[in-house]
């Protein structure tokens, strides 16, 4: 028998249709667990919304705005958990039937498309005209387009073609009070709301809801070829100075702490991981260059191309999701490039004082990383390792972690200058306080 609906629920179905409405006793446990994990224990969500139209998502808004509902946006929940818990929720509203393909401009390798669209749906699209949308997000079979932008999930081809920001070229969204509003546009060359852009861009949905996207594409490599060494942080420090000043032009840079090396069963050590994408010719003389380096270091050098290159990508971006089997922790960190072979290794020192399981994996070039532990890791401990990242130059953000640990720990730990900034951002777009409450920094 179908859940009754709800007063509140009644008023969506008007917009949306008995189809577009889902009462939260009707949804299955994982939906409510997903949900559950991004809320403050003990909030009651009274209905999930999914609207087909950008016209529906914008009437709803204007319901939700008139009533002061505060509204948990979401597309596939799959990165719902990471960051802040949301306060005083009543209502989610999900992109997942905004998931259609607008546009693809093939000659000026640019893609257009709605924001509930998953990313492997979309890199399927483009494969099949050799293209392809260069990030690579955790979850990426289930992960949205709009999730990748409000969560500013990059992953590790960032070495050559930058973070969402600089792929990200026009945008749509819908305010808090149900205007729909747009920046940038379907050209590269169109500049036009590019500050915008990056303002969406990690905004965990606390300034709109994202409807469409644009990005810029590129085309598929014909070769791959990844360089694995393993050796001493001394040794890998060293290849990792001589690579970043070398000509050579690796998509990707990974560096591992001697722990993510283990899981992976890559040797003993810590570990550059370096990735060549192009031609065939350029990616082996590439390769067999950087395989030189190592050699004159006396680091353990491997090459990998193939299913064992894809397995390894695959298996090593796996480490660093988690499941409801096993709670853990996972913070996304940032150190200067120049540091992050050192704090590699003083994390691990941590871990091994802390007696807790810990792995890492720093961009080096960026300085930025990720870091999972296990979910009984204590307060104590991450405080630890976000003083050391900090005294490395960096920060350390937790995505991942129970909500008990969230409700004692400072999620964001910001201590940066732009947090007024940021408040009069979020009265401007949200005066009302409707988007995730008090999910982003500082309880914005």
């Amino acid at each position: 028998m179908a859940a009754r609906m709800s007063a509140i629920a009644s008023q969506f179905e008007k917009i949306v249709g008995s189809v577009g409405v889902s009462t939260w006793e009707s949804l299955n446990s994982e939906q409510q667990v997903q949900i559950s994990a991004a809320l403050v224990p003990g909030t009651q969500i009274d209905c999930v919304i999914y609207p087909a139209t950008p016209a529906e998502l914008a009437e709803v808004m204007t319901c939700a705005s008139q009533n002061r509902w505060r509204v948990l946006p979401c597309g596939s929940s799959s990165k719902l958990h990471w960051g802040g818990l949301a306060e005083g929720v009543q209502i989610v509203v999900s992109t997942a039937k905004l998931n259609r393909l607008i546009d693809h401009a093939v000659g000026d390798l640019t893609v257009t498309a709605e924001a509930g669209m998953r990313f492997a749906e979309l890199q399927a699209t483009l494969a099949k005209v050799g293209q392809f949308l260069a990030i690579a997000p955790t979850y990426s079979d289930r992960a949205t387009l709009g999730g990748i932008v409000a969560t500013a999930d990059t992953g590790a081809l960032r070495q050559r073609y930058g973070g969402i920001r600089d792929m990200l070229i026009g945008l749509s969204f819908v305010r808090s009070d149900g205007q729909i509003a747009k920046a940038g546009g379907r050209v590269v060359k169109n500049v036009a709301g590019y500050d915008l852009m990056k303002l969406f861009t990690g905004s965990y949905g606390t300034l709109g809801i994202i409807d469409q996207v644009t990005f810029r594409v590129y085309p598929l490599s014909t070769a791959s070829q990844t360089v694995i060494f393993t050796g001493t942080p001394d040794a890998i420090a060293q290849a990792t100075k001589t690579l970043l000043a070398s000509a050579l032009t690796p998509t990707a840079i990974e560096l591992l702490s001697d722990s993510t090396v283990a899981q992976l069963q890559l040797g003993q050590g810590m570990s550059l991981v370096s990735r060549f994408q192009g031609i065939a010719v350029s990616v082996e003389q590439q390769a067999a260059k950087l395989l030189e380096v190592g050699q004159a270091l006396d680091l353990k050098g491997e090459d990998l191309t193939d299913d064992d290159e894809s397995n390894l990508w695959h298996r090593l971006s796996e480490r660093f999701e988690d499941t409801a089997a096993a709670p853990v922790i996972i913070c996304k960190i940032g150190v200067l490039p120049a540091n992050a072979v050192a704090t590699l290794a003083k994390v691990s020192e941590i871990r091994q004082s802390e007696m807790t399981e810990a792995i890492a994996t720093i961009h080096a070039s960026s300085g930025l990383g990720k870091l999972k532990m296990s979910g009984d890791a204590t307060p104590e401990t991450l405080l630890k390792i976000r003083q050391l990242c900090e005294s490395q130059g960096g920060f350390l953000t937790v995505l991942s972690a129970p909500q008990s640990l969230k409700q004692q720990f400072d999620v964001w730990g910001y201590s940066g200058n732009a947090l007024e900034w940021m408040q009069k951002l979020k009265q401007q777009f949200d005066p009302q306080d409707l988007l995730s409450p008090h999910r982003f920094i500082r309880n914005i």
